[in-house]
C-alpha cells in the first residue's frame, strides 16, 4: 500500500469527517513526543461514551467525500471547490486493522458521501464491515451510517455486520430539508430508520428463544439533526426528537449547530459561528427527557418556545414552575426530587434511600453530594427552612447566573478543533 497517497487520503477525509458530530466525539490531540510510536494529532480518531460511562477511541472516517447531492449547508456538496478523496475498502480495512494493532482504536465508525448512487454506496460501506469481521476476524465496534435510498438487502446485511447503524435526518423539518436539500425527503429518510428499528426488534425476540441467532445492530440506531441552519425553535427540535425515541426506539439523538461552512448561499442564515451554547442546551434537554423523566412539552411551551441560553433547562422549568416548590426532600415523591435543580439522578436516589433510615437535614444532603448553591431555594428540610417564597423568578435567575461558575468557561468547539493541524507521522502499515 501507497503510505503517502493513503495519508493524503487521510488527511482530507479525517478533515471531512469532523462535520459529523453523531458518535458524540471529541478530537484527540496526542502527539508524538520523546520518539514514541505513533501520532494522535488529525488521524481520525475521536472519543465515544458507552452506556456504562467508558469512554472508547473510534476511528471516525468517511469513506468519500465526493457527493452526488449539493445540500446548502454540506461543506461536501458537489459545487463545492474542494479536494476530494476516495478510499477503497481495502485500504479502510487496513488503516482501520493497523491503528487497532496499535491500540489507539477501539472502533470504527465510517460515513460517506454518496458516490454514483445510495446502493453502489452503501454496498461498498457494508464490504468493509464484511472483511473486518470475516477476513481479519475483527470483533470491536462498527457504527455505520445507512445510505437513505439504499436497498433493504443492503440495509439489513449493514445491521448483521456493524454494531450500531444511524440516519441522518438533519433538517429537523420536511419543508425546510426541501428548500436547502432538493434531492432529499423525509420518507426516503424514515423507509430505512423503520427496517432498522423492526429488525433490531425481531432480533431481540428471535434472541429469547434461540440463544444463537444473529444479532441485528445490537448497539441499535440514532440520528442527527443539524441546530440552526433554519429557523425552527428549539420546542419544534425537542417534540421531533421525542418523537422519535418513542416511533423509531432511538438509542441517540445528536444535534450539531450548524457550521457556516457555505456563506455564498443565500438560503442559509448568515452566522459567523456555530451555536455552540444552544447546541449545549439541546443536549442538557436531552438529557432530562431521557434520565429525569421529563416530557418534552414540559420542557418549553409555546409561549416560550426557544431554550434560554444564559440557565439551563431544568433551572428554567423550576423558575417557571415556583408553584412545585419548594420540596419536602424528606416527603417528595423520586420524580419530584429528580426536578430540584442542583440535584442529580444519583443524588435522588441516595436521598430515597437515606431517608428510610432517617429524616435528613443539611448536613446529609451536603454528603449526598447535592449542589446546595442551586437547590437551596427550591427545597426544605429538617434545618431548612422555605426559602424561594419572596424570590421573584426573575430576580432569583439574576442571583443563580451570577453565583455560576459556568458562565466564565470557555466555550470549546471540539468538532472544529478536532483536526486542526494535520500533520500525521505514521509509521509503515506493514
Amino acid at each position: 500500500m501507497d503510505n503517502d497517497k493513503i495519508l493524503h487520503k487521510l488527511q482530507i477525509l479525517a478533515d471531512a469527517a469532523k462535520y459529523d458530530v453523531s458518535c458524540a466525539s471529541s478530537g484527540s490531540n496526542r502527539k508524538n513526543v520523546d520518539n514514541g510510536l505513533g501520532n494522535g494529532v488529525a488521524s481520525g480518531i475521536c472519543h465515544s461514551f458507552t452506556e456504562d460511562g467508558r469512554c472508547i477511541s473510534l476511528f471516525k472516517i468517511l469513506m468519500t467525500n465526493s457527493c452526488i447531492y449539493d445540500c446548502a449547508y454540506c461543506v461536501n456538496r458537489r459545487t463545492n471547490d474542494r479536494l476530494r478523496a476516495t478510499f477503497k475498502v481495502d485500504e479502510i480495512v487496513e488503516l482501520t486493522i493497523g491503528f487497532y494493532r496499535r491500540n489507539y482504536i477501539e472502533g470504527l465508525f465510517l460515513s460517506s458521501g454518496i458516490i454514483k448512487n445510495a446502493d453502489y454506496t452503501m454496498e461498498r460501506m457494508v464490504l468493509v464491515a464484511k472483511k473486518l469481521r470475516t477476513e481479519e476476524r475483527y470483533n470491536g465496534y462498527i457504527h455505520l451510517k445507512a445510505i437513505p435510498g439504499a436497498s433493504q438487502e443492503l440495509i439489513h446485511e449493514a445491521g448483521i455486520w456493524a454494531d450500531r447503524l444511524s440516519v441522518n435526518i438533519e433538517i429537523p423539518t420536511e419543508m425546510n430539508l426541501q428548500r436547502l436539500a432538493p434531492e432529499k425527503n423525509y420518507n426516503g429518510i424514515l423507509l430505512p430508520m423503520n427496517q432498522i428499528k423492526d429488525e433490531i426488534l425481531q432480533s431481540k425476540e428471535e434472541r429469547k428463544r434461540y440463544r444463537k441467532s444473529q444479532r441485528f445492530a445490537p448497539a441499535g440506531q440514532s440520528t442527527q439533526l443539524i441546530v440552526g441552519a433554519t429557523p425552527e425553535t428549539d420546542r419544534q427540535i425537542i417534540l421531533l426528537s421525542s418523537g422519535l425515541y418513542k416511533a423509531q426506539n432511538l438509542k441517540r439523538v445528536y444535534f450539531s449547530g450548524y457550521l457556516p461552512v457555505n456563506n455564498y448561499d443565500k438560503r442559509l442564515p448568515a452566522l459567523t459561528r456555530p451555536p455552540l451554547v444552544r447546541e449545549n442546551r439541546l443536549y442538557q434537554s436531552d438529557w432530562l427527557m431521557r434520565f429525569y423523566h421529563f416530557k418534552a412539552e414540559e420542557i418549553l411551551t409555546e409561549e416560550q418556545p426557544f431554550l434560554d441560553l444564559d440557565i439551563d433547562p431544568k433551572l428554567g422549568y423550576a423558575l417557571r414552575n415556583m408553584h412545585l416548590f419548594p420540596v419536602d426532600i424528606n416527603r417528595a415523591d423520586y420524580e419530584m426530587i429528580l426536578r430540584v435543580p442542583g440535584i442529580g439522578v444519583r443524588s435522588a436516589q441516595k436521598i430515597i434511600l437515606a431517608r428510610r433510615h432517617r429524616r435528613l437535614n443539611l448536613m446529609h444532603l451536603k454528603k449526598i453530594g447535592i449542589v446546595m448553591k442551586r437547590a437551596q431555594y427550591f427545597i426544605t428540610c429538617n434545618e431548612l427552612p422555605i426559602s424561594n417564597t419572596d424570590w421573584e423568578p426573575a430576580r432569583l435567575k439574576r442571583v443563580l447566573v451570577t453565583q455560576s461558575t459556568t458562565k466564565n468557561r470557555k466555550t470549546l468547539d471540539t468538532q472544529l478543533s478536532l483536526f486542526a493541524s494535520f500533520k500525521p507521522a505514521l509509521p509503515p502499515l506493514h
